[in-house]
Formats: structure tokens, C-alpha cells, sequence
């Protein structure tokens, strides 16, 4: 792996933060100031630990962090974490993914609770499931995982983990306090958004709980293009209107000081509405003229689990013990309508035409999650072993529809070419996924040295249920059942070499069990010539994943500087073109594993309270973070294009007893590694970029809050990484992918 400068640069600046932490060379490394290193975190290894003891890179955004920089979704949730991007379909869908060091889609894991939200699913212009379906405003915290974590998580944890923690009744009765009541209002001028949202908590001795309600609505988030109007010209935001719901409540009742019995219900639903214009005139593939389409969009996710943790244990193979029940369901429902006048031809006079076309989604997902703990000693040797195991039943339904109007005669069909309506891209599909997993991690040399292996053990079966649906368009498709076991081993280390300094690293193994939609696709267009089929052999994609880093946690300061490389294969290209049935003449389109990829880079985080330069600075602090990474296909030499180029945020900040401000800095360099373009004009480079932001906060009453943002203070003109597809060089709508101009945020909070 060869080490770009910034790299040499990130690792020579450790040296003046041990500096800056204690210049008198005493270092207490567990002073509270800057305690970055020193949160506790659960999703790294399944165990309650600070980050300073986990020999992976993780990343925690807090619910403090989180109403200071004003997040309304999970492109704010991320916007000053380098090496985590968000996807955004601009044009009609929104956010779609989200992306660790350059690997997104259904190969990162998204879980709420330990549960894994729904996948993402996507075919043709009209049809876009997105894995969105968390409102943060009832999140404590998001831990992000950097790398494979199969070992711990199995299958989808190829690249990494991004964990939602919801809101708990303790986190607001403290202090003997048997109850509490907060609401929040604010207002976005980027999308001239409006959200609201209530907590009310109640206790007593043994019972507890939390409701938690919000609601947002808005409009299109703004570009800063110019051209206005119909057509494939504009550059400016579709028009749009959005609203969302969400409900969060939770019942606990603690039999003792020992046990929590925890049962939840969360919910969360979005609906949008959008004047689709780019798509308007005339369309050079159909060579028919849109007068109208829109799309009617919604996403829903409701969850109900049951759940039991006991500590104090004194039992032979558990101190502590933990499990869950759970089912979910999510819901994708995309209705679209277009008009369209078609032009006369040879055959057929000129008409009027109009399609109404419905994609639908839909997961159902059983489970139950066991862990347990135990810490014992082997003379001086202290283990910690985690173990447990994750069981979970789904069944995957896909389904579009439509209808043709021809408006001139009335006549109605259920045909729009090349599809004959209903249709299913996929069978319905039952997987099942079961696994066991062990950790177990050592300390010796009185805790100095951390070594924690860990091996899981992943059964995935697929089974495929064909309906009258699936077979009217597949009359001859023979689906598969698969049946895969995957071993995922890891080993991390973690070195305390000195008082406020640590090494860590390790190797860890990542896999993907093949996807229902690419074993079992399945679809024939006669009028242009082509068959989709399944591929019972598709091998799971895999990953491994070498991490090394170098951890400062002073007094005043902290730095991390992380170097990773991972190599992953057997990545599945869908509907691969692979040869011409000589019999029917059809050409024949199957999934198939075909990519060979290497990802490497280096990441730094690291802060300083800058009173340890001078009194008069007491309150201000100084935060930064950076990622630099590289991207190849192996199989043609190319770069990734999911990778981003060098990208870094800084922040100043002050915080006094009342108020507080920061100023926030992100920075991007020039995207100019692309893969070649099927012509010779190549694809448009991203030019680089650096926005400020500006925030403050201020309490001017016990347990009331203004946050106000200036988002994009200079009203520069750039493109987040998430936004910009692959755009042909010589295209002249480059600036539809823009971020907003200068906008505002605000909320105004008051606690009970």
C-alpha cells in the first residue's frame, strides 16, 4: 500500500498533540476533557467499550452533536464524517444509500436496535426502494463501524455497519426524576422544510416509559442551477412536497436492580410528491412527446420487538444475559403517471397516451437475538467471551403494474411495452438466515494488550415461492432454492505501549450471501430480443480486511490515524450479458460473479482543547477529521467510481455555560479518478470544494434551547460525492446534481 503525503502529514501531526496535551510531559489520559476516545460504544465487538479498547475505526455521533449541527436526515447525520457518504437519486427518489469507504448499497448493514432495516431494490426509471426509514430525531446515538464485520454480524456487513440506538426512558429520568416532557419545532429554508416532535418519559421503581412523536413536511431541496422550465434541460430541483411521520414508544418494567423486560414499537413513514419536469418533452428513446408525469411515493417501517437483559449473573458460562424478539415490516409503494403524445407512423395514426405504472416492495422479518457474557480469569490472563446467536425468517415480495390508456378511443390495456402487466422481477422469496457467533476478548500485561478473536458461523437459505404472476412472465424460468454456510473469522489487537498511546488493528473477513433478485431473476422481452435467468451458482462475494492504527487520548487532545486495505471478490454484476440461446435466438442475461476490487486508504480524527495553549482560550476547541482512499476493479484495472476522492472537515468551536458557537469547514478534492466511458468523450470530473458552516446555541433559560445554522455560509457552488452519478463529460445539466446555496436551519427546544 503506498502512502499518499496527507498520510505522512495526519502521522507527523500526532506528535504536537502529545505536545499540546501536556507540556510538562505528565499526560492523564483519563482527564475528561475531549473524552472522543473514552465513549462507550456496544457495536464494534458486542460489549460495552470505550473506543480507546476496540481494535476497529468507530465512528459515534451523540444526541448532543446532533441537535447542535440541526440533522433533519441521514445526509446531515454524516455530513462532517470523511469516508461516509450518502447516495442521493436526484430528480424524484431522494436519499438512497449509504456508503463506508466506498462500498454502499445492500453490502453495508443498517440496523435500529441490533434489528437490520429493510434492502434496497431498484429496476428501470419508475421503480426505487431506499433503505431511509429512520426519523434521527428518535436516535441517542448512531455508532458506525468502518470495514468487514461479518465476524460479529454476518451476511451485509461486507463493508461495515452503520447502528441506529433509539431513545430510552433512563435517558431522561435521572436524578430520582419521575418524569419528563420535551418538544422541539424548527425550520429549513434549503427545502422550506417545517418538522415538530414531542418526548414525554414517566418512572417509578419498577415501571417505565417513553413515547416519542414527530412530523416534517417540506418541499424540494434546493440546487443551484439556473435553468428553469420543462424538459431535460433544467437544471433546477423538481418540484416536490414531502411529509413524514414517526412514533417511537417503549415499556419497561425492572422486576430488580438485575433485569430490564423492554418492549418497543417504532414506526416511521414518508410520502412524496413530485412534478417530475426533466422528464417533460420530447424523448429521443421513445420518440414520443411527456406532457405530464409524476410520481406519487411512499416508504413506510414498523417495528415491534420484546426484549430481556439480566446482569449480576453467577452462573458457569454467563455473568449477563440479553435476547429479543422482534418482527418488522416495511413497506414500498411508487405510483407514476404519464402523458404522452406518440407520433404518427407507417402503421399507426398520432395519439394520445396515458401510463400509470405502481412498483411495489415489501419485506416481512421474524427473528429472535441471544447474547451472553462471561468474564473469567486464567491466572493472569482476563477473558471477556461474548456468544450468541441471530435467527431471522423474511419474505420478499417485488411487484409492478400498469395501465395503458390510449385517450383518443378509451381503449385500455395492460400492456406497455415490453412489459404485459402484473409482473414480478423476482419469485417471492422466503430467506432465512441463522447464525452463531464467539468472541472472546483477552487481556494481560494488566490490561495493556487486548487480543480479540472472534469467528461466526452463517447459514442462508433461500427458497422461492412461484405465483401465477411470476410464472405468466416466466413460463419456462426454473427458479432455485440455495442453501450457503460461511465461516467469517476475525482477529483484532489493541496495545496500551504507553499512558495515552495505543495500537490497534487486526485482520477481519467479510461476506454477502448471494441476493433473492440475482439468483432467481427472471424476465423475457421477445420485441427486443433478450431473457433475463436465474443462476443457481452464484458464490457469495466476500471480503478481507487489514486495519492498522495509532491512537493519542491526552488530556486535551486525541488523534487516531487509521491505515485499512481490503480486497474484495466474487462482487456479483447483475443481468450479465453472457451469449445468445441458439434456439429461441434470444440473448441471454444472467447475474454472475465477475468483480475483483481493492480499497485502500488512510483516515485521521483527532481534537484539542485549546485552553492548553492559554487560559484566555478556556471553552474553544479545535476538531478535525480526513479520508483519503483508493479504488480498483482488478478485473480491468479501473478505478471505483463509488469511491470519493480526498475528502476532510474541520471545526472551531466555543462552548460557555449558556451559549456556544462553531464554525465548520468541509473540504473535498477534485474527483478526477473515473472509470473510461463507452465513448470517447469520458465522464465529467467533480470539481473540488470547501463550504463553511456556521452554527450556535443558546440556552436563555433552564431547559430552553435555540440551535441556528448557516448552511454553506459563502453560497458556494459544489457537488457532495452522494449526489453526482457518472455524467457524460460534455452534459449541460451537470449543476441538477448541486448542493443547496446558503440556507438557514433552525429549532427552538424546550425541556419539562
Amino acid at each position: 500500500m503506498r502512502l499518499h503525503p496527507l498520510s505522512v502529514s495526519l502521522a507527523l501531526g500526532l506528535c504536537p498533540f502529545a505536545a499540546l496535551a501536556a507540556p510538562d510531559g505528565a499526560v492523564d489520559a483519563t482527564a475528561p476533557a475531549l473524552a472522543e476516545f473514552d465513549r462507550v460504544v456496544v457495536t464494534a465487538t458486542r460489549t460495552e467499550r470505550a473506543i480507546v479498547d476496540v481494535p476497529n475505526t468507530v465512528d459515534v455521533i451523540d444526541r448532543a452533536r446532533m441537535d447542535a449541527t440541526l440533522v433533519r436526515d441521514i445526509a446531515d447525520l454524516f455530513r462532517y464524517e470523511p469516508g461516509v457518504t450518502v447516495g442521493r437519486n436526484v430528480g424524484r427518489f431522494g436519499l438512497s444509500d449509504i456508503r463506508i469507504r466506498g462500498l454502499g448499497g445492500n453490502r453495508v448493514r443498517i440496523q435500529t436496535d441490533g434489528i437490520a432495516v429493510s434492502d434496497a431494490f431498484s429496476i428501470g426509471s419508475f421503480s426505487n426502494a431506499n433503505r431511509n426509514f429512520v426519523d434521527p430525531d428518535t436516535l441517542k446515538r448512531v455508532e458506525v463501524v468502518r470495514g468487514p464485520t461479518s465476524s460479529l454480524y454476518g451476511s451485509d456487513a461486507l463493508g461495515g455497519v452503520v447502528s441506529f440506538v433509539t431513545k430510552d426512558p433512563s435517558d431522561y429520568l435521572d436524578d430520582g426524576r419521575d418524569a419528563y416532557f420535551g418538544f422541539k419545532l424548527g425550520a429549513t429554508t434549503a427545502d422550506e422544510g417545517l418538522f415538530a416532535n414531542a418526548t414525554a418519559a414517566f418512572g417509578g421503581a419498577r415501571w417505565s416509559g417513553l413515547v416519542a412523536v414527530g412530523h416534517r413536511q417540506g418541499k424540494e431541496t434546493e440546487t443551484m442551477g439556473e435553468v428553469g422550465g420543462e424538459g431535460s434541460a433544467r437544471t433546477q430541483a423538481n418540484p416536490q412536497s414531502t411529509n413524514g411521520r414517526s412514533v417511537l414508544a417503549k415499556a419497561v418494567f425492572a422486576p430488580d436492580a438485575r433485569q430490564r423486560f423492554r418492549l418497543t414499537v417504532e414506526g416511521n413513514e414518508d410520502d412524496v410528491e413530485t412534478d417530475v419536469l426533466t422528464s417533460y418533452g420530447f424523448q429521443a428513446m421513445t420518440r414520443a412527446t411527456n406532457t405530464q408525469v409524476l410520481g406519487d411515493d411512499h416508504q413506510s417501517r414498523v417495528r415491534v420487538s420484546f426484549g430481556h437483559e439480566i446482569d449480576g449473573l453467577s452462573w458457569a458460562l454467563a455473568d449477563a444475559v440479553d435476547w429479543q424478539v422482534y418482527r418488522q415490516d416495511s413497506r414500498t409503494r411508487q405510483d407514476s403517471l404519464e402523458a404522452r403524445n406518440v407520433p404518427a407512423t407507417q402503421m399507426t395514426s398520432a395519439l394520445r397516451d396515458r401510463r400509470e405504472r405502481s412498483f411495489f416492495f415489501d419485506q416481512r422479518t421474524y427473528g429472535v437475538q441471544a447474547n451472553a457474557r462471561k468474564t473469567f480469569e486464567t491466572g493472569s490472563v482476563v477473558h471477556t467471551l461474548a456468544y450468541g446467536l441471530d435467527v431471522e425468517v423474511a419474505e420478499t415480495r417485488q411487484k409492478r403494474d400498469g395501465l395503458r390508456t390510449i385517450l383518443d378511443t378509451g381503449a385500455v390495456t395492460n400492456v406497455i411495452s415490453p412489459d404485459v402487466f402484473p409482473v414480478r422481477d423476482f419469485p417471492i422469496s422466503d430467506t432465512t438466515k441463522a447464525a452463531l457467533y464467539v468472541q472472546d476478548e483477552i487481556a494481560f500485561a494488566d490490561g495493556a494488550v487486548r487480543l480479540v478473536p472472534a469467528i461466526r458461523v452463517d447459514h442462508y437459505r433461500l427458497k422461492p415461492k412461484v405465483d401465477t404472476i411470476f410464472r405468466e412472465d416466466n413460463p419456462s424460468t426454473q427458479v432455485a432454492d440455495i442453501r450457503k454456510t460461511r465461516v467469517s473469522p476475525k482477529l483484532g489487537a489493541v496495545w496500551h505501549f504507553a499512558e495515552a498511546w495505543s495500537l490497534f488493528g487486526g485482520y477481519a473477513a467479510g461476506f454477502r450471501a448471494p441476493p433473492y433478485n440475482d439468483v432467481n431473476i427472471g424476465f423475457t422481452n421477445f420485441a427486443f430480443g433478450y431473457t433475463a435467468i436465474p443462476n443457481p451458482d452464484l458464490r457469495p462475494e466476500t471480503s478481507d480486511g487489514l486495519e492498522l492504527g495509532l491512537r493519542f487520548a491526552g488530556r486535551s487532545a486525541y488523534a487516531g490515524l487509521t491505515g485499512y486495505y481490503n480486497r474484495y471478490d466474487d462482487f456479483i454484476e447483475s443481468t450479465r450479458f453472457v451469449g445468445i440461446d441458439p434456439d429461441s435466438g434470444l440473448m441471454i442475461f444472467q447475474s454472475q460473479n465477475v468483480a475483483d476490487a481493492r480499497i485502500w486508504g488512510v483516515e485521521f480524527k483527532g481534537g484539542l482543547d485549546l485552553d492548553v495553549l492559554a487560559p484566555a482560550l478556556t471553552g474553544w476547541s479545535l476538531r478535525g477529521a480526513a479520508a483519503w482512499s483508493r479504488g480498483e476493479d482488478r478485473t480491468t484495472g479501473d478505478p471505483l467510481a463509488s469511491v470519493d476522492p480526498l475528502t476532510a472537515a474541520l471545526g472551531l468551536a466555543f462552548d460557555g455555560d449558556t451559549w456556544g458557537a462553531e464554525l465548520a469547514g468541509r473540504f473535498a478534492a477534485r474527483r478526477d479518478r473515473l472509470p473510461p466511458a463507452s465513448t470517447a468523450v469520458g465522464y465529467r470530473e467533480t470539481p473540488g470544494h470547501a463550504v463553511l458552516d456556521l452554527y450556535a446555541h443558546w440556552t436563555f433559560a433552564p431547559g430552553t434551547t435555540v440551535n441556528v445554522g448557516v448552511l454553506n455560509l459563502a453560497d458556494r457552488k459544489y457537488w457532495p460525492a452522494g449526489n453526482v452519478p457518472l455524467v457524460a463529460a460534455a452534459s449541460t445539466t451537470f449543476d441538477r446534481y448541486t448542493a443547496p446555496g446558503r440556507s438557514l436551519a433552525v429549532s427552538f427546544a424546550v425541556d419539562f
